[in-house]
C-alpha cells in the first residue's frame, strides 16, 4: 500500500493530508508516479488542477523525483507545491 502525503497549499485546497492507496487499482498496477498522479487527478477538477504536472512537485521516500519514477508497495509519495523564496 502506498502512503500518499500532501503538503502546503495543496493540502489546504484538496482538504486532504494523507491517503493510503493500494498499488493495484482496478486491475492496473500504479507502477509510476505518473500513473498515481493520473488516478488522483481523476478524483475531481480541483485535484486535476492542483496535481497537474508542473504545479505539484513529488518526492518518493523523501527524495525529490520525477513522474517516471517506479513505485513499489509501501513507498511514501509526497506531493507539494513549488516553493519560491527571496
Amino acid at each position: 500500500m502506498l502512503k500518499v502525503l500532501f503538503f502546503g497549499q495543496l493540502k489546504e485546497v484538496i482538504k486532504t493530508e494523507c491517503l493510503n492507496i493500494e498499488i493495484i487499482q482496478n486491475g492496473k498496477h500504479l507502477n509510476t508516479v505518473a500513473k498515481l498522479r493520473s488516478i488522483l487527478q481523476a478524483k475531481d477538477n480541483t485535484w486535476e488542477e492542483y496535481l497537474a504536472y508542473g504545479k505539484a512537485l513529488v518526492a518518493v521516500n523523501q527524495e525529490m523525483t520525477s513522474d517516471d519514477t517506479v513505485l513499489c508497495d509501501a513507498d511514501e509519495v509526497a506531493f507539494f507545491p513549488p516553493v519560491t523564496g527571496g
